[in-house]
């Protein structure tokens, strides 16, 4: 079983001061990384998709919901700025579901749950990392993540 841990593709540039910077939208080259985890993905045997409810995590992930019938389940600790013990127990609870799971979160809450996993015991060869449009391929072996491998999407 696989949990794919997805960064939201590129939406624009963040902007502080702007009271609704936490709607952004994903931009050209963020609709363009959202249509590749289609062909990124197509292997995978995916059965639920969780995202962040902002907009560039959702429509990171939505085309892939529609390529597979599947609805995006909007997920409060996936947020920005979430809880981190919320986060892990989400991902915990998607590795125990049947088939594999694609959760779209955001660049401050990922880099903490694969540390975590480290921590744990899973294994990451090669490159680490968290770009926007990455991909985390994180596997479950009946109680703990074994092996996670990092692949980065380029716009």
């Amino acid at each position: 079983m696989t949990v794919f841990l997805v960064r939201h593709a590129t939406a624009g540039t963040r902007n502080h001061a702007d009271p609704k910077d936490h709607e952004r939208h994903l931009d050209e080259n963020g609709r363009h990384q959202a249509r590749l985890l289609i062909e990124l993905l197509a292997d995978a045997k995916i059965t639920w998709i969780a995202s962040s409810p902002s907009p560039r995590c959702t429509e990171t992930v939505e085309p892939l919901a529609a390529a597979r019938s599947l609805e995006v389940k909007p997920r409060e600790a996936l947020h920005e700025s979430s809880d981190i013990d919320d986060a892990w127990d989400l991902l915990e609870k998607a590795a125990r579901r049947k088939g594999d799971v694609v959760l779209c979160s955001h660049g401050d809450i990922i880099p903490d749950l694969i540390r975590r996993a480290q921590l744990r015991g899973m294994d990451v060869p090669g490159k680490s990392g968290c770009s926007k449009g990455s991909i985390w391929a994180l596997e479950w072996d009946t109680d703990r993540f074994v092996h996670g491998t990092y692949t980065p999407v380029k716009p």
